[in-house]
């Protein structure tokens, strides 16, 4: 009864002080249950908003308001969605314009590092910072970071993005479901390793690793060089999705026409295993080839449905430290809209590639990663394909539908 009339109490003093409340229905067209489907609201047509609260079945659950494109002003409120197999759910979206974003369990996790001299562990650096740009003739921006990129989480994944033309993706697998990287900072310690932490679990070089995007010079993809500069930038931490961001200005992708300012965006859902890519370029590029794909992993077994899902099961040292490594077993994979599919390039011992390009100036598609080291996840190339071609019909064929 008490639990009831708080819930009672907090909605009519939410609704005394809203400015607006948007009543949000979400469906599920799949006979599967949805788990942790994330609702997105743009805020763009109702004012200044400071916080928000989301309400369903009469009871208070996590949202997150995120200021995109770091004006001070929120430009979105997001929450996660539990659906049944064919449900349709209301949800009440209240918001204010006084006050401060509400606080939740941090379910996602997002770093980018200094190196910091005096700290001798690898895995307690902190000279803590959000953004960092190099001028296009940095020597060696690679290591200007300590582990060399942003890096962001969420229970079932981990990954850093090089600080370099490549902008490689570079993996953490993971033995149990939490967040790890605030702790080994994507360097393991012997201590940590014994008490179940993950660790670094692929070998990327100058590869795609998982789904970097590049250039495209008619026969190989080419790094994202020369630029008149590169930026990393955590544009928010959480608690249900991290958002990161690359920004390459004055890219050369193509010798004589003209340079283009690149923007790539990685967002990082609570509770998934894929992530989101969208790449948004200052001019309309459909004149402009460009790559993307997956590693060919070592001895690797590779699926394409020839409709822009495409991966690979291997197995490989992810480093050439062999003696503090070990080889790791990964699935990985990669879903692009038919629409941005130029072609889909045979198999070399480096990529699994495809060739992609936009009508206009954005483009996106998702990336997606497995280690055979976890305990909730998959350990055969079988297991992992067939979880994908879910997956697909998921986010591809049957998303969830938002009315408000």
């Amino acid at each position: 009864m008490r639990k009831v009339l708080s819930i009672a109490l907090l909605t009519f003093f939410s609704a005394a002080l809203a400015q607006q409340t948007i009543t949000v229905s979400v469906s599920n067209p799949s006979k599967s249950a949805r788990t942790d489907e994330p609702v997105v609201i743009n805020l763009s047509n109702y004012g200044i908003i400071q916080s928000a609260l989301v309400t369903t079945d009469g009871r208070e659950i996590p949202c997150q308001l995120d200021d995109l494109n770091q004006d001070d002003v929120y430009d979105e409120v997001c929450f996660l969605a539990d659906l049944k197999g064919m449900e349709k759910k209301q949800y009440q979206v209240i918001l204010y314009t006084e006050g401060e974003p509400r606080s939740y369990p941090a379910r996602v996790f997002a770093e980018m590092l200094m190196r910091n001299d005096k700290v001798k562990e690898k895995n307690k650096h902190n000279n803590f910072i959000e953004s960092i740009t190099a001028r296009g003739d940095c020597a060696y921006s690679y290591n200007l970071q300590h582990h060399h990129g942003v890096d962001f989480e969420s229970e079932l994944n981990g990954i850093r993005i090089y600080f370099d033309q490549r902008q490689t993706l570079d993996l953490y697998g993971k033995f149990q479901k939490r967040l790890e990287l605030q702790a080994t900072q994507f360097y393991t310690s012997n201590e940590q390793k014994a008490a179940g932490y993950g660790d670094d679990v692929l070998w990327v070089g100058n590869t795609f690793g998982l789904g970097a995007f590049r250039g495209w010079n008619g026969k190989e993809p080419t790094m994202i060089d020369p630029v008149r500069s590169r930026t990393q930038r955590v544009i928010s931490y959480g608690p249900l999705r991290t958002i990161v961001e690359i920004f390459d200005r004055g890219w050369q992708a193509i010798e004589g026409k003209p340079k283009l300012n690149m923007t790539l965006r990685y967002t990082q859902y609570a509770g998934h295993r894929d992530t989101d890519v969208d790449v948004f370029f200052n001019r309309p590029v459909a004149d402009y080839p460009f790559s993307t794909g997956i590693i060919n992993v070592k001895n690797s077994v590779e699926y394409s449905d020839k409709k822009g899902l495409r991966a690979c099961w291997g197995t490989d040292w992810p480093s050439s430290d062999t003696i503090n490594f070990k080889r790791e077993t990964v699935g990985l994979g990669i879903c692009i809209p038919l629409k941005y599919v130029k072609s889909e390039e045979p198999a070399n011992k480096d990529n699994y590639a495809f060739v992609v390009g936009t009508a206009d100036n954005h483009l996106q598609y998702k990336v997606i990663y497995c280690s055979d080291n976890e305990n909730f996840g998959y350990h055969s190339a079988k297991e992992w394909f067939d979880f994908l071609k879910g997956w697909k019909k998921e986010v591809a064929d049957k998303p969830i539908t938002v009315a408000y």
